[in-house]
């Protein structure tokens, strides 16, 4: 499965050569499809699995944007992840574990902005919630692809 999708990204490769070295590319595309996945499992979460109906778990109520929110996560953190790890920041020397705890660390970030943006958007502006995860999420992927290039996946050279 790495070698297809390295296969298919280095395929059309040539056709953004002008604008990123590879690994922004490689970053731009992996980071753009789990980010379209990520906003595919919010939109079914929010709309059909939780009927837009707010999340009773007996201790707490979650509301359905912040639930679909969070189930969208659970799939998507995991996908993230070995796409960085595995596709994308190849020449890091750091050690799976390592890069793991790295990114949970800047994940959590990233999980802090979405729930603030979302928050913000959906309860305070009363915005869609389906569009405010799509304007939130151009807010994360500036601060995620710094960190991950830089913190998460930092390699003694740069990688091109």
């Amino acid at each position: 499965m790495k070698r297809l999708i390295e296969n298919t990204l280095d395929f059309f490769y040539p056709l953004f050569r002008r604008f990123f070295d590879r690994t922004t590319y490689r970053y731009a595309a992996c980071g753009g499809v789990n980010t379209v996945f990520d906003i595919f499992l919010f939109f079914i979460s929010y709309n059909f699995i939780l009927d837009k109906q707010n999340l009773d778990l007996s201790i707490v109520t979650i509301s359905p944007h912040i639930a679909a929110f969070l189930m969208s996560f659970f799939v998507s953190f995991p996908t993230g992840f070995f796409l960085m790890r595995l596709i994308v920041f190849t020449a890091s020397p750091l050690r799976g574990r390592v890069q793991f705890f790295r990114y949970l660390i800047t994940v959590s970030f990233s999980l802090f902005l979405n729930y603030f943006f979302l928050k913000l958007l959906v309860e305070h502006f009363h915005l869609y919630p389906t569009v405010s995860k799509v304007i939130t999420t151009f807010f994360v992927i500036a601060f995620s692809y710094i960190s991950q290039r830089h913190f998460s996946f930092k390699s003694t050279k740069a990688s091109t």
